[in-house]
């Protein structure tokens, strides 16, 4: 067997207009124009998606480890300018936490708990 290209990642969210709110306005994602037979929502990320899929459990404790959040389950998205996005997660409510390796990156949480990285390109 042989991988040719990551497509997407699932993440379970319990509020589908907060989480949309965080992924579409505070992270600035394209959403997709797609009709799902589920409550969700898909985002674009260059060539990768993003599924945002309602699930009511979502946010029940995903986080264990709260000293470093890149020791969780994550996804990692690259941005051009960590300052500004860490400007406008932090006018927008959401607490970051820097990279422990002195890295430019950080580490935030969406509104279910879900560990998102953000990188500097």
């Amino acid at each position: 067997m042989q991988i040719a290209k990551f497509l997407h990642a699932a993440v379970l969210v319990s509020d589908l207009e907060k989480s949309s709110a965080f992924y579409g306005s505070v992270l600035g994602l394209e959403k997709v124009n797609r009709i799902l037979k589920y409550p969700g929502a898909w985002y674009q990320v260059g060539d990768f998606q993003i599924h945002l899929i309602v699930d009511k459990a979502a946010g029940t404790g995903t986080v264990q480890n709260t000293e470093k959040l890149g020791r969780n389950r994550h996804i990692a998205l690259s941005v051009i300018d960590l300052e500004v996005a860490k400007a406008r997660l932090l006018e927008s409510g959401f607490p970051v936490q820097m990279s422990a390796s002195g890295r430019a990156a950080l580490f935030v949480r969406d509104p279910d708990g879900n560990v998102i990285e953000l990188n500097q390109a």
